[in-house]
């Protein structure tokens, strides 16, 4: 059941839930599970698999259900789109992420300004649709740990994803929108990060932090689909090694 939402929301996210509920209504059957672990009030850092380009529509429609405004690290590319759609982002309160900058704790510095305003910051870890084979979470880029250590205290919420791989299926050049497809969403409980506080943000540090939300995440996946996850992440390709 979804739940009321107390969080003051503005005319352009007003305007993105309009259109997204109810084409998510039509489009998908769905399954949501653990609603109740999204805070229902203060931060939170909400990690998620990464399936399919149609993952951004159907899991801000959890985190809506669950009575939360769906904020999402993106690139700074997105906002300056053409009209209308970068002041569609901007307006509706997405974060941006400066890629582009040397210094990583200034790229995530308007999620950790949200988080400060108590709101719920979402992020693919993976960075992109996983390459996985099997739709597997793939190994991560680390800026789900930078943010955990840049907001000491704020719950990292894991949560996995099953289903809209059937629906679009970008790097197999699939879009099959009927039969109406089966989603599945969980929500996990907070990952225990407690053991890396006040570390300095290391590489040892970050991987460790990631791969253990990342296993939190793939154990919600495993549980979805009833089957037994692969022991290692499958490592993104080559070209894009050296990213974090």
């Amino acid at each position: 059941m979804a739940r009321r939402h107390a969080e003051r929301v503005g005319p352009y996210m007003r305007f993105a839930v309009v259109v997204v509920y109810p084409l998510v209504s039509l489009l998908f059957r769905r399954r949501w599970v653990g609603l109740d672990r999204i805070p229902v009030t203060g931060p939170a850092i909400v990690a998620v698999n990464h399936i399919s380009y149609a993952d951004p529509l159907i899991f801000a429609r959890f985190i809506w259900d669950a009575g939360r405004v769906p904020r999402y690290l993106a690139k700074a590319s997105l906002f300056t789109l053409p009209f209308p759609l970068g002041r569609i982002v901007t307006g509706a309160g997405q974060i941006p992420v400066h890629r582009d900058t040397a210094d990583a704790a200034q790229a995530l510095q308007a999620a950790v300004d949200a988080l400060g305003r108590g709101e719920v910051v979402l992020i693919y870890p993976e960075g992109t649709v996983t390459r996985d084979p099997d739709f597997w979470p793939m190994q991560a880029k680390t800026g789900v740990a930078r943010l955990a250590l840049l907001a000491p205290g704020v719950p990292v919420v894991p949560v996995g994803q099953w289903g809209a791989q059937h629906f679009l299926d970008f790097y197999a050049r699939r879009f099959r929108p009927f039969p109406r497809k089966q989603i599945t969403i969980a929500a996990g409980p907070p990952v225990d990060l407690s053991d890396f506080a006040g570390s300095a943000p290391d590489s040892e540090v970050l991987h460790q932090m990631t791969d253990r939300i990342m296993a939190s995440i793939r154990d919600l996946v495993a549980d979805i689909r009833g089957e037994q996850p692969p022991a290692q992440f499958y490592r993104r390709p080559a070209a894009k090694e050296g990213q974090s």
